[in-house]
């Protein structure tokens, strides 16, 4: 499923003194089977673009398209577009409502029409790919941990089986440790069901990690749509915009500055790790 939007703009408090610009002419293809980053300062734009992609906000102007059709032409079929179109806003686990984790899950799932049984495997399908073992489902979801009810309420969305999943910030107030396992998990999922993933993050080093491509945001304007690498070969304009590099990527390029022979695309710790080790005489891991 291809991802498009043309010229897409959106203003919120039009009129007002309040006026702003929050997404300006952004056009963009997002091809399918994609693991992206989604990146941009505070206030970039790049939640408000997200909410734009499973139409839970209209264009002021432009278009988005999915698979060639635009999302707003009849809007009985957006219902059709959030099922393949999931987005799991920011701190999801306060979005949770129901008696027992099954519940939670299985709330999409019944709102699409499924049979019993499908909503079943759905459930047990989502809840395993995310940690979630089958005890923990007759349980109240309010009696568990934060991050076991972030996974629950991920897994509410993933058990829709959309064709593209939009993460916003899904890591924000984990720990190191927690995080790590929640991006596995999530790059998991997108490898077995083959889908798109969009992850909004702050964090340079999560998208330089678990991301192919990133999409850039700057004051409401998309700046690129590129491969990781390519992204973070930009540290200059990166800097200017409120971002930074990954720090393994700050430390490569002061390596290089002094003269070193270190190529411009180091962006995790792995390869900078390889590059080191041939640089002290030792072989290509």
């Amino acid at each position: 499923m291809v991802l498009e939007t043309e010229g897409l703009t959106y203003t919120y408090s039009t009129g007002t003194p309040f006026e702003k610009t929050a997404v300006d002419h952004v056009d963009i293809r997002i091809e399918p089977h994609t693991m992206a980053g989604v990146i941009g300062a505070t206030g970039s734009g790049k939640s408000t673009l997200m909410q734009h992609f499973n139409g839970l906000l209209k264009p002021t102007s432009g278009r988005i398209l999915l698979d060639g059709k635009d999302i707003w032409a009849d809007k009985k079929s957006l219902r059709e577009v959030r099922f393949r179109v999931g987005l799991v806003f920011q701190y999801p686990e306060y979005q949770l409502f129901e008696e027992t984790v099954y519940e939670d899950i299985a709330f999409g799932p019944k709102n699409m029409g499924l049979g019993k049984e499908e909503i079943q495997h759905r459930v047990i399908g989502a809840a395993l790919m995310l940690g979630i073992d089958k005890g923990m489902l007759k349980r109240s979801p309010f009696v568990l941990s934060g991050g076991q009810q972030r996974r629950v309420a991920i897994a509410g969305v993933m058990a829709m089986h959309p064709e593209i999943l939009i993460l916003d910030e899904p890591c924000a107030g984990l720990d190191p440790r927690g995080r790590d396992l929640m991006l596995r998990q999530i790059r998991e999922y997108q490898h077995r069901t083959k889908s798109t993933v969009l992850l909004v993050s702050h964090s340079m080093e999560d998208t330089a990690a678990f991301t192919e491509k990133l999409l850039v945001m700057d004051h409401g304007k998309l700046y690129c749509y590129e491969d990781t690498a390519a992204v973070f070969r930009r540290t200059e304009k990166l800097q200017e915009m409120g971002l930074r590099v990954p720090q393994i990527t700050a430390v490569m390029n002061v390596l290089r500055n002094k003269g070193y022979p270190v190529p411009e695309d180091i962006y995790t710790v792995e390869q900078a790790a390889d590059v080191i080790y041939r640089l002290l005489g030792g072989k290509s891991c």
